[in-house]
């Protein structure tokens, strides 16, 4: 993979969707499979995502994003390497559960943690600032180990708004506007030991996409 320009690349994009992302459940760590529809969405991007040249592909190594990978690198064919540093965030004693479960047994607490930014916590789970670091860390080691390659990389909303969001200087405050659209490949680049953004929202990847 190694290319003249020393500068990696990489192309960022959310798993397909899932029985719980249908149902509003967080899912964290834990998992639920890809919809049919989720399944289609995925075969839809790989022909979108055909018309980039792409060294190789990272994925997080959670089932639903292991399976978006898959479905997508079935027309793709690239080399393709799982990291346990790109999964969703974790959500601890909230997996499993939808926001208004949340809000109906833990009074209180999602309004006071959402107001907490980068330092948002669920009980037992991780914060962002943990998540942001081991994302990080992730890819500055495959551009320390791909250097100038450009790499697709199949992770989750959670992390993928940790990694732009920092990048960016955003505070993770629900006063700041949503500035990420859903089945939307991102661009990040890595020079050295920066991180930085090329391009958010940069291309839509059609198919459905209902959560």
């Amino acid at each position: 993979m190694k290319k003249e320009s020393s500068i990696t690349r990489f192309g960022l994009i959310r798993h397909a969707q899932t029985v719980w992302n249908r149902e509003k459940r967080i899912q964290g760590h834990q998992d639920s499979p890809l919809t049919k529809s989720g399944e289609k969405q995925a075969a839809v991007w790989a022909t979108v995502l055909e018309t980039i040249k792409w060294d190789g592909c990272l994925s997080s190594d959670i089932g639903r994003a292991r399976n978006t990978a898959k479905i997508v690198n079935t027309q793709l064919k690239l080399p393709l390497t799982y990291d346990a540093r790109l999964r969703e965030q974790d959500w601890g004693a909230w997996v499993g559960k939808t926001l208004r479960e949340v809000e109906t047994n833990y009074p209180g607490v999602l309004t006071s943690q959402v107001e907490n930014g980068w330092r948002f916590c669920p009980p037992g789970g991780e914060d962002r600032i943990s998540v942001l670091s081991r994302g990080q860390a992730a890819l500055k080691a495959a551009a320390a180990k791909w250097p100038g390659a450009t790499l697709l990389v199949v992770t989750h909303e959670g992390l993928i708004k940790c990694l732009i969001y920092h990048c960016l200087g955003r505070r993770f405050l629900p006063s700041e506007p949503r500035i990420l659209k859903s089945a939307h490949l991102h661009w990040l680049l890595c020079d050295g030991d920066r991180l930085r953004v090329e391009e958010i929202n940069a291309m839509g990847l059609g198919g459905e996409d209902k959560g």
